[in-house]
Formats: structure tokens, C-alpha cells, sequence
């Protein structure tokens, strides 16, 4: 339930009560995004109070107490608290006997308790996460995936003896090649654009996703596993194990910034990072997945004694999550053990089955939620694949980050699973791919049970999430998108189909990009004025970060509103704490309700007068109405040239 709108009037009330009275108040002034406050007593400061009150983005106590209002409204409330001091911005606001206030407790502890009720669950910003990091890889992952299913498609034709080797090998080993371009080094792509979404370094999270490959490992005294005393495994720990390492690669790194000298903070900090989060994923991460894979083990074998439908469903639900953990490793030597003994591995079509849950899940989202023009957008390029039998883009873009339909596709492949160990004997002659892709090599041509299972699976996964598997806020928005009215639309307006729902953001400046959680501003390192990036800028020609128009300039040059054509209500915040430095180092190229682009000069900025008053140079881009952004990608970090993409926000 969102916060009750409150007047002007009220909202400068609540301000004095929760910073002790007007009595405790001497001076109120404001900047583009907060008011700023000189107290009296500290200790009279109620920082709960302030934070609960409707309006209230964040409270800073500083040198002066604040309060995040926001661009466009702080300016009123400033003016408001002002007038009912009686006196002027900036004037000394005299105590007075009966000037203060009582503190309505009830009132702030159930506004508390309701800001609390609209946090993000833990588990929602953990699956946020994962679709940022693999997001940005889904062309790639659609790309090579294509590729792949091709390659395996002629390779098991080659391998059933349909087509001649001597003719099509080379040609599917350059397929593979490609193919391996993108799947080979997965761990490394992971490990960079995890580091961009945790705020590390993304060289340094590239680095930690190749350690799992144990590249230059002597093979002859390889590195033990710490838990069972046998040989380490290249791709333990799997994906989401190179995840975990670089989230503590980020914490170790921003705690090392904090506490290396800055003369020495490039070579120490590096290098400890490095030894501190790769020892600790060679000798406890992936050892820890290997000691759980051997013990998946028996546990396999086992079912695989059961034996009928029941085998099936448990092996086609479970392959999914045992992929992510790169836990599947330990299956190679069932599938090679079976292939000696029977001349097929009759628990490879089973597994085969988990992708076809996901097809069949992605299918009822794109049906459910036809509305959600990015989500039906990423199934129609991931499906092929997926049909094909390379699941990864249906997994990380599409059901893992929104949670049910990664669990009803995983039902989808138990599904698929207990009919084939139902029907029996339905087996492959060589390990490859899944999907249709696998066709090819079921053995004894017994093909037919195959696709039944896959059919079973793509309609069990389907069914499942169609049913079951939709997010409850997903069909809110999707129910919402099919009841709005279609409004007439004014000569004068932007058409529908001309508006974006992405909106592109570059770098303001020559110089390097950072996420705004490393920000020295506790405002915006917090993201209490909303999600965003800064450049810390070589030089001092600042471009627009965005397309739009030009909606308010602050009378001390430092800050710049944009509103961009899809709504997107951006703050171009030069420099840190610049207000008090009164627009000196800014000279201003535009003006309110100016059309810019990100090849619009917005100011030439004296960075020199800016680091001789001892302030921050870090211009910073922040989406303030974060209620219309459905998703946000920093996409690039590190050096940079102005006018280069840098974020994606969707609306």
C-alpha cells in the first residue's frame, strides 16, 4: 500500500516534528533534491519519524540534517517550512517558548512498519540480480545457441550414420567453435556482468568466473578437494557459485577501498581481492559442490534402480537445478558407464526432458502475459533454441528471475521424464544436446517414445505454469495493461508506437563510469533518490545523459531535470555538495524546456574550482521516479568516452 499523499502544509509540519520542533530548527534551505537543516539539539531528532512521513525519500544526518525530497516538489516544501517560520530561506528561524511541536508515535511506527511492508523481499532482489546479470547476454546466448542446435543436429546425423563425416565435420566443427565462443567462457561473462550489478570491479569478476575452468592446473598434481581427498573438478559450483564469489568479491573490494591508503589502493587492493575470494572458491566453493555432487551419487543410482515413471519425474524435475550448481558433472560417467554396458544411456533422453518443461512454461507466459511486450519479446528469440535444446536463455532470461515458472518448468520436465521411464527403453547412443536436437541418436528407433516424452513435457510445463506458475504482480500489470482506456491522442502528442520502452543512457563526460552505490554521497550511494551511475570526469565538457526535454534548472547551476519522452524523470547532479559553491563553476549551455539529446553540451564545468573548495567533481544520473521502471541495466563500467551507452531502464 503506498504512502497517503499529504499537503504542503502537512508534510512541512511533519518535517518540524520529526526534527524536534520548529524550536529545534534554526535555518531551513534546500538544494535540487533535499531540505537542508541546521538543528539545535541532535538529540531531539527523531530520524524514524522523518523517514516514515509520506514524501520522505531518506533522512542524512550530516553537517546538516536532511531530508530527500526530491527534484520538482523539495523547492515548495522548503519555501513552505520557511513561511510558517516566518522568515526567508536561509534566515535564522527564532526559538520561541510554544514552538514545539509533540511527536505522534502511533502514527510514525505504523507509517514505519508500512515502508517496511514495501521493501523487496530478500529473495525478489536476489532473482532482480540474476536477470540483470544474464540479461544482457540473451542475444549472445539466442546467437550461439542456434548455432549449437544446428551443430548438433548434423553431428548426431552424422553419428547415426545419415550423413557422410568426411563431407560435414569440418563444417560442424567451425559451428562448435562459434558455439564455444559463447558457452565455453559463460563462467567469465557471468563473473563480469556480476561485478557490474554488485558494484565490484568487472575485469576483477571476469577473473573469479575463470578460476572455476582451473586453467594452468598441472594435471599430474592437481589441487585436492578439500572435503573428499580426490582431484578437483573443473565447473564445480557452476554458475550460481561464480555468483556467490563475486558478491563477496564486492564486499571485500569496497572494504578495501575503505582502508588502503589511495596511493596504493590500485596495486593492494586488486591483489588481495583476488587471493582472498579465489582461494576461497577453489579450496571451500567448489570443493563444497564437488563433496555434494559425489554425494548425489548414490542417490542417483538409486532412483535409477527404481526405475519407471517415478525415476523419470524425480530426474526430469531436478536436472535444472543440478545445472545451475554444476552439479550435472557427475552424471558423464553414468551416461559413458551405460553407453559400455547397453550401447545406450537410457538416462540422458530423461534429463532431456527439463528443457522441454521450460519451452512449455515459456509458451503459457508468452500467453498469459502477451501484454509484456520485453518478456514476450526475449521468449520469441529464446524458444528456438530452447526447442533445440539449449535452455539457457529461457532460464536466465526468461523463468529464473521471475521465480514460479522456473519451478512449474522444472514440474514440466518431471512431466516429460516419468513418461519416458514409464514407456522404458528409450535411450542414446552418444552424449549431446537435448530437445529436438537428440532425435537423431535415440537408439534401436525408438525415437517415437522420445518425442512422446517431449510432448509430454512441453504440455506438463505449460500446463503448470499456465495454471500455476504466473506472478501474481505480472497478471496485476498485465490485468491493468488490458483495462486501460485508449485516451484520444492530441495533434500535439508523441504517438504511442513512437515512444520507447527502453530508454537509452550514455556518459555525460570523458573519464570513468561507476554504479551510484560508490558514491561518497550517502543520498545516492544509498539510492534513496533512485537507481543510477556517476562519471568521474577527465574533463569538464558535460553532455546530457538522455533524449528529452530539459524540465528544471537549479538556480545554483549544479543540477539539471530531464524528462524524457516515456516519463523517465531524470536528475543530472554535477558534483557533490556543489550547492554551496552559489553556480560559480558551472556555466550552463540550456535552459528549462529545451529538447537535448546525448550530443547536447549541458555545461562547461571548472572541475579545478570545484576540487579547490574540497568538493566532489562525480557527475551523477539518477532516475527519480523509480515507480515507473520495470528493470535497469548498468551495462558498462570503468573508463569510458562521453556519449557512450552506459544503462538501459525499462518502463
Amino acid at each position: 500500500m503506498a504512502k497517503e499523499e499529504l499537503s504542503l502544509e502537512q508534510l512541512a509540519k511533519e518535517i518540524y516534528k520529526g526534527a524536534g520542533g520548529m524550536n529545534n530548527v534554526a535555518s531551513v534551505t534546500h538544494c535540487m533534491t533535499r531540505v537542508r537543516m541546521s538543528v539545535r539539539d541532535r538529540d531531539e531528532v527523531n530520524e524514524a519519524q522523518l523517514k516514515a512521513i509520506p514524501g520522505v525519500l531518506g533522512v542524512v544526518d550530516d553537517e546538516q540534517l536532511q531530508v530527500i525530497i526530491g527534484p520538482g516538489k523539495v523547492n515548495k516544501v522548503a519555501k513552505e517550512m520557511a513561511s510558517q517560520a516566518g522568515v526567508a530561506l536561509g534566515e535564522e528561524i527564532q526559538a520561541s517558548a510554544s514552538g514545539k511541536d509533540a511527536v505522534n508515535q502511533k502514527a510514525a511506527e505504523m507509517k514505519a512498519a508500512q515502508k517496511a511492508k514495501q521493501k523487496q523481499s530478500p529473495f525478489k532482489a536476489l532473482l532482480k540480480d540474476i536477470s540483470n546479470i544474464f540479461v544482457p547476454m540473451i542475444p549472445a546466448f539466442v546467437g550461439a545457441g542456434l548455432v549449437a542446435g544446428i551443430a548438433s543436429v548434423l553431428t548426431n546425423m552424422v553419428t547415426a550414420g545419415s550423413l557422410d563425416a568426411a563431407t560435414w565435420q569440418q563444417y560442424i566443427d567451425v559451428m562448435n567453435i562459434l558455439k564455444n565462443g559463447m558457452f565455453s567462457f559463460l563462467v567469465i561473462y557471468t563473473g563480469v556482468n556480476a561485478a557490474q550489478v554488485f558494484g565490484a570491479t568487472p575485469t576483477l569478476g571476469g577473473v573469479i568466473g575463470g578460476v572455476v575452468t582451473l586453467t594452468g592446473m598441472n594435471p599430474e598434481a592437481p589441487i585436492i578437494n578439500l572435503f573428499n581427498g580426490q582431484p578437483l573438478a573443473a565447473q564445480q559450483g557452476g554458475i550460481l557459485g561464480v555468483i556467490f564469489a563475486v558478491w563477496l568479491l564486492s564486499k571485500v573490494e569496497k572494504k578495501l577501498h575503505d582502508i588502503v591508503p589511495e596511493a596504493i589502493d590500485i596495486i593492494v587492493t586488486p591483489t588481495i581481492s583476488l587471493l582472498v575470494i579465489g582461494l576461497a572458491e577453489i579450496f571451500l566453493i567448489m570443493p563444497l559442490a564437488g563433496f555434494i555432487s559425489n554425494g548425489l551419487v548414490g542417490g542417483i543410482n538409486w532412483i535409477l534402480n527404481v526405475g519407471g515413471a517415478f525415476s523419470g519425474f524425480v530426474l526430469g524435475a531436478s536436472f535444472l537445478p543440478m545445472v545451475m550448481f554444476g552439479l550435472h558433472q557427475i552424471l558423464t560417467p553414468i551416461h559413458i558407464q551405460m553407453i559400455e554396458a547397453t550401447g545406450s544411456t537410457q538416462l540422458l533422453p530423461i534429463l532431456a526432458m527439463a528443457g522441454a518443461g521450460q519451452v512449455g512454461a515459456a509458451l503459457a507466459l508468452w500467453i498469459r502475459l502477451r501484454k509484456d511486450k520485453e518478456l514476450t519479446e526475449m521468449i520469441k528469440g529464446a524458444l528456438p533454441v530452447g526447442i533445440l535444446g539449449i535452455g539457457e536463455p529461457l532460464i536466465y532470461g526468461v523463468t529464473l528471475p521471475l521465480g514460479k515458472p522456473f519451478i512449474t518448468a522444472c514440474i514440466g520436465g518431471g512431466v516429460g521424464g516419468a513418461v519416458i521411464g514409464a514407456l522404458g527403453n528409450v535411450g542414446a547412443t552418444a552424449i549431446g544436446p537435448s530437445g529436438a536436437a537428440l532425435i537423431p541418436l535415440i537408439a534401436n528407433g525408438h525415437w517415437l517414445g522420445y518425442i512422446l516424452g517431449l510432448l509430454a513435457g512441453y504440455a506438463g510445463g505449460f500446463v503448470a505454469t499456465y495454471f500455476f506458475g504466473i506472478p501474481k504482480e505480472k497478471l496485476a500489470a498485465e490485468k491493468m495493461a488490458e483495462e486501460q482506456p485508449v485516451a484520444p491522442v492530441a495533434q500535439t502528442s508523441v504517438p504511442t508506437s513512437e515512444i520507447a520502452a527502453t530508454t537509452e543512457f550514455f556518459a555525460v563526460a570523458n573519464g570513468e563510469v561507476k554504479p551510484v552505490s560508490e558514491s561518497t554521497d550517502a543520498v545516492f550511494s544509498q539510492k534513496m533518490m533512485g537507481e543510477g551511475y556517476f562519471v568521474v570526469p577527465k574533463e569538464g565538457t558535460i553532455y546530457a545523459p538522455v533524449s528529452g526535454t530539459v524540465s528544471s534548472v537549479f538556480p545554483t547551476k549544479h543540477a539539471v531535470g530531464i524528462t524524457t519522452d516515456n516519463g523517465l524523470e531524470v536528475l543530472l547532479h554535477m558534483g557533490v555538495n556543489t550547492v554551496e559553491l552559489d553556480g560559480k563553476p558551472f556555466d550552463l549551455k540550456v535552459a528549462e524546456g529545451q529538447k537535448v539529446t546525448p550530443d547536447t553540451i549541458v555545461a562547461d564545468v571548472d572541475l579545478a574550482a570545484i576540487k579547490a573548495a574540497g568538493k566532489g567533481t562525480d557527475m551523477l544520473v539518477l532516475v527519480t521516479n523509480m515507480d515507473k521502471v520495470k528493470n535497469e541495466i548498468l551495462e558498462k563500467v570503468g573508463a569510458t568516452e562521453a556519449k557512450t551507452p552506459v544503462m538501459k531502464v525499462e518502463v
